[in-house]
Parts: C-alpha cells; sequence; structure tokens
C-alpha cells in the first residue's frame, strides 16, 4: 500500500493524550447521563463531537478517541456499542441509520514490519509502532446493517445500504445494496426519494 507522509500520526504525545482524556471523561459522562434528560445529553454531544445536527440520537455505550473529528447531519441514529477511531474525520450526512456494533477505523498501521515498526522508539520518545490515518465519509440515507467495519479511507454513496456484519474496505457507490467480507455490491436500485 502507498502512503503519503500526511496519512502518518503520532497517537502518544502528550496533547493527543490529554485530548483522548477529555473524550474518555464526556464519554463516560454521556454514559452516565440521565436517559430521558434529552437535554444534558444533547449538551455532552455539542461539547464532544465536531459537529451535530438536529434530530440526533447516539445510544449508550458510545466510544471514540476525539469526538472532535465527528461531524453528523440531521436526522442521524446510532445505536448502542459503537465505536469511532477517529484520528481523521468522520463526516456522517442526513437520514442516516447506524446500527448496533458498528466500528468505524480511520486509523491502521502498515502491513510489513519495517513500515509499522519503529526501531529508534526509546530514543525519540513515541510509540513502537506507526499508525496512519484517513478519512471517512457516509453520505445521506444510507443505512449501516449491525456488526459492520468500516475501514480507513471509505466513502459510502448516497441512499446505499450495508448487510450486517460486512467489512467495508473499499468505497461503496451511491444506490446500492452492499454486502460480506470484503463487502461488494450486490444490486443496485433507482430510488423516487424526495429530500
Amino acid at each position: 500500500m502507498y502512503y503519503e507522509a500526511s496519512d502518518f500520526l503520532e497517537t502518544a504525545d502528550n496533547d493527543t493524550l490529554r485530548q483522548i482524556a477529555r473524550t474518555r471523561k464526556l464519554t463516560r459522562e454521556y454514559y452516565f447521563s440521565d436517559y430521558e434528560n434529552t437535554e444534558k445529553r444533547t449538551a455532552i454531544l455539542r461539547e464532544l463531537l465536531g459537529s451535530i445536527g438536529e434530530n440526533v440520537a447516539i445510544d449508550t455505550p458510545f466510544h471514540c478517541d476525539y469526538g472532535k473529528n465527528i461531524f453528523l447531519g440531521n436526522d442521524v441514529i446510532i445505536n448502542m456499542n459503537c465505536t469511532f477511531v477517529d484520528n481523521k474525520p468522520i463526516r456522517i450526512g442526513n437520514r442516516v441509520l447506524i446500527a448496533s456494533n458498528v466500528q468505524i477505523y480511520t486509523s491502521s498501521h502498515p502491513v510489513l514490519p519495517e513500515e509499522r515498526l519503529v526501531n529508534d522508539w526509546r530514543e525519540r520518545q513515541t510509540t513502537f509502532f506507526r499508525t496512519y490515518a484517513r478519512p471517512i465519509e457516509i453520505k445521506d440515507n444510507v443505512w449501516i446493517g449491525g456488526g459492520c467495519i468500516l475501514l480507513p479511507g471509505i466513502t459510502i454513496g448516497e441512499n446505499s445500504v450495508i448487510g450486517a456484519g460486512s467489512v467495508v474496505n473499499r468505497p461503496i457507490p451511491p444506490n446500492c445494496v452492499a454486502v460480506g467480507n470484503p463487502c461488494m455490491v450486490i444490486r443496485y436500485f433507482h430510488t423516487n426519494h424526495e429530500k
């Protein structure tokens, strides 16, 4: 795989660790908030996330690394036990359904050990491995089934459906149903849906 220098990031510097600690505090506060206190829960999400539209529901538990790199449109449902590893932006459009146990990973590690491992990490005071990250975008009207995994750099096109348990490792076009590991289009459809 080809990497740009800008794909790589440091995951254990002091600033990053402070940001992650802040996020853990906010997600814990959100988890323990009264489910019926929508005003407080929305206020926590507004502090946690990069942006949040109207009529957004995120069930608990919800896990993320930074929060500030997550941007949600209007009418978004994120069901329980979802994990968003948001080292790079995760952009989610309007009218999106995300089922339980969905994992969205903007980051990963090189496959080859000579690219993944850092020999002089102690001297550099860094981690012993390299991490790269690429943004993920989920367009309007998408439904992502339970237990799906979305890998770095992918886009899911408008109106598409990702079948439960799929591993998405490449872009998915609009107006289709895609399933499997790796996730592949099994059919296209036409829609008259009005926005």
